[in-house]
C-alpha cells in the first residue's frame, strides 16, 4: 500500500448543491408537520442511512433517497460555515 499524503478532493456541482438544499427544506417540512423533531430525524439518517427516520408523509423519505448522504452532508456543512463567517 502506498504511503500517499495527497489531498483528495471532493466536489458536488451548482445543480446537486441546490437540489439538495429543496430536497432538505421539503423533509424538514414534512417532518415538522408529523409532529417529528426534524433535527434529529435528520441526523438519524445521515449517521445511520436507515430511511425510516424520514416520514413517508409528502414523499419525503422518497426525495431524500434521491441524494447520496455525502452531498446532503456537504450542503449543511457548506451552510453552516457561511452562516458563521
Amino acid at each position: 500500500m502506498a504511503d500517499n499524503q495527497d489531498t483528495m478532493k471532493y466536489s458536488i456541482d451548482k445543480v446537486k448543491a441546490d437540489q439538495a438544499r429543496e430536497i432538505l427544506r421539503e423533509v424538514y417540512k414534512a417532518l415538522k408537520e408529523k409532529g417529528y423533531n426534524p433535527i434529529n430525524q435528520i441526523v438519524g439518517y445521515l449517521l445511520s442511512g436507515d430511511p425510516t427516520y424520514i416520514t413517508s408523509y409528502g414523499n419525503a423519505r422518497g426525495l431524500i433517497k434521491k441524494l447520496e448522504r455525502d452531498e446532503l452532508v456537504e450542503e449543511l456543512v457548506k451552510y453552516y460555515l457561511q452562516a458563521k463567517n
